[in-house]
């Protein structure tokens, strides 16, 4: 079928709607045609009987003019391909050549019949496209056209393309973010439903990272830019939707190169039908036989799979857009349907990858209060993220003028003086090397030991928690036939084991090296059987080794990683697990909707050809099984935007 004709301009839009009226009064003169036939055929007069010997040349006439009006562009399109010796048994030829036939044997009104019908069948084919590209050109629609950049005192409204990193931008409300940045002063909420597909908009403040293509929902917003137009988000993403219709699935290049064989195999088929009974077979009647070549061109017209099955994909790669989930072509949306294993990092992944105090116990001569302000001040100059969390768990101001003293003791901990006192906050070496009588805690966390003037104070209990959308997401995956849950991260054994345990996980491998992760992979890919695919699922620049690896690289949240997403085969746009599951539902519909598509079209075709075969099906059939069966067929593909 033809693509959509886009009106740039108002002779384009002149075009079309010329088109329209002219498909339009071609139909009507069609009718008046069928109209004029049906009172001949019950030979009932109705120009009078001595003009009546003119209605068969009227007849004629009137749907000649008719097929014209609906058709002729089509046969020009025949038989331009046919001078450039180009795509010369596309659905135009085969439309051509059947329809013309139908003329020269007298049957006037299927011949038009075919030219229209199939036009009627383009035209709610290319709406259905229309509408099934909306859900991916919405993406496109989300880059900023202008952006507020303060020169001094001014705002001056620019290009975002001529804004520098370090440059100050303002964001109104009702404003998108046109560069990613880092909010210096305002508070707002911005909506990232088109980013994250979450649908609850996200508080930020002084300090928070901001994505373009967010929408400013209230407050004004002063930020500094962290990345050119080029490296922003919104970039990435029109990058990746715009690419990702040039990966073909497998499907998708199997039915391109099945018509290029079997519609010439077919045309000379319908010749052998026409020519060989007439020469064999003595009361063999030329006209009824090269009819029947006729209704086998029709039904064997490729449209239904070379339109629909490239639309569920791209139905498909729509509709997980929609949900925050990127995914590169539809060679990796079929790779994911056929999922058998999915591996997992952990830090950042499963977990939220930011260290948190659950527990701070105080010995017997110390308050909770004393322990964490003392962990805090010593703590303060530390970069590491266990610093931040005591820091975070004390959440009061510190005054710089306590401390006198701090220093990191790598590998042990950090010594400090404060208020006059040796603060000592480490691991147990570092109480053992300084000889503190404390008590050994058996913990599958980190613990903080804290000691004052030589005492110990207590501890600090540290950990990385669980993400709340993981504790499903291996019952998710299995209900959805993946048979191998992993869990790949570079912690330790008691920790690791402990988080499979939690999220029902069946294999997990600690203490990894990067490298070491990517050969992991390696292993379980090997160990599947054949034609199943193996996903990784990571979040960080360390994971690209193994999103390279896996047949399926997944990668969460990392459009801010430039390495990682160029690794990666599909971007979650969130930090939520569930979305693997989601992606490879959508996967799961989209092939099987491809499958059904070829399924129907190929069996409603075998049905009428056997039909025709044996007289019970004539043109009409022909015409539904083309026309009808790859409307009915696009329909069908929409349905992959829905999961």
């Amino acid at each position: 079928m033809n693509e959509n004709v886009k009106c740039c301009d108002s002779c384009g839009c002149d075009r079309e709607r010329f088109s329209k009226a002219s498909i339009a009064i071609g139909v009507l003169l069609y009718a008046i045609g069928v109209v004029i036939a049906l009172f001949a055929d019950f030979n009932l007069s109705i120009f009078g009987e001595a003009a009546d010997t003119i209605a068969p040349y009227l007849e004629f006439a009137i749907f000649i003019a008719s097929y014209i009006l609906i058709g002729g562009d089509i046969v020009k399109k025949a038989f331009s391909n046919i001078a450039d010796l180009k795509n010369l048994f596309d659905e135009n030829f085969l439309m051509s050549v059947a329809s013309l036939g139908a003329f020269a044997i007298g049957e006037y009104p299927e011949g038009v019949a075919v030219m229209a019908l199939y036009k009627i069948g383009e035209f709610l084919q290319d709406k259905a496209v229309s509408n099934s590209k909306k859900s991916i050109s919405y993406l496109l629609d989300i880059k900023p056209q202008y952006a507020n950049l303060k020169i001094g005192d001014k705002i001056v409204k620019t290009d975002p393309q001529n804004v520098k990193k370090g440059d100050i931008i303002v964001v109104k409300a009702g404003e998108k973010i046109p560069l990613d940045s880092v909010v210096i002063s305002g508070r707002s909420f911005l909506d990232i439903s088109v980013l994250s597909g979450e649908s609850v908009p996200k508080e930020v403040k002084e300090g928070d990272r901001i994505l373009s293509g967010a929408i400013n929902k209230s407050g004004l917003l002063s930020a500094e830019v962290i990345s050119e137009f080029a490296q922003s988000t919104v970039s990435k993403i029109v990058k990746f939707v715009e690419e990702a219709g040039a990966k073909k699935a497998n499907t998708e290049h199997f039915i391109r190169k099945f018509a290029k064989v079997y519609t010439p195999i077919v045309v000379a088929g319908a010749v052998l039908i026409a020519i060989l009974p007439p020469l064999i077979f003595s009361d063999a009647v030329f006209s009824e036989w090269f009819y029947k070549a006729l209704v086998l061109l029709v039904i064997s017209c490729p449209c239904a799979l070379v339109i629909s099955v490239p639309l569920s994909f791209f139905a498909g790669l729509g509709g997980a857009s929609k949900r925050g989930i990127l995914v590169k072509g539809g060679n990796y949306l079929e790779a994911l349907s056929l999922t058998d294993t999915v591996v997992f990092d952990k830090t950042g992944t499963l977990t939220k990858g930011k260290f948190a105090v659950s527990k701070a116990l105080p010995s017997a001569d110390f308050s909770k209060e004393e322990l964490l302000y003392y962990a805090a001040c010593a703590e303060s100059a530390s970069p590491h993220p266990i610093a931040a969390s005591i820091l975070s768990a004390y959440s009061k101001e510190i005054n710089p003028s306590d401390i006198s003293l701090c220093e990191e003791l790598f590998g042990f901990g950090v010594r400090a003086v404060i208020r006059g006192k040796t603060i000592l906050v480490g691991n147990e070496k570092l109480m053992r090397t300084n000889q503190i009588d404390f008590e050994p805690t058996e913990s599958i966390n980190t613990i903080a030991y804290v000691s004052i003037n030589g005492v110990y104070a207590g501890h600090i209990v540290i950990s990385d928690e669980i993400k709340p959308e993981s504790l499903t997401i291996a019952q998710e995956l299995r209900r959805l036939g993946v048979n191998n849950i992993v869990i790949l991260t570079g912690d330790r054994k008691d920790i690791a084991d402990d988080i499979a345990k939690k999220l029902a996980i069946d294999e997990v491998f600690s203490e990894l090296l990067p490298l070491e992760k990517s050969d992991k992979i390696e292993m379980l890919s090997q160990k599947m059987q054949k034609g199943k695919k193996l996903a990784f699922v990571g979040d960080g620049i360390n994971d690209a080794p193994s999103l390279a690896r896996a047949d399926v690289g997944i990668a969460m949240g990392a459009l801010g990683s430039d390495i990682t997403a160029q690794a990666a085969d599909i971007v979650l746009m969130n930090d939520n697990p569930a979305s693997v599951a989601t992606a490879i539902k959508i996967a799961k519909k989209t092939t099987g909707i491809a499958s059904q598509n070829i399924a129907f079209a190929l069996g409603v075709k075998a049905l009428i050809l056997t039909l025709g075969a044996v007289g019970l099906s004539g043109m009409w059939g022909a015409i539904f099984a083309d026309v009808g069966v790859s409307i009915l067929a696009v329909f069908n593909s929409v349905r992959a935007f829905r999961v």
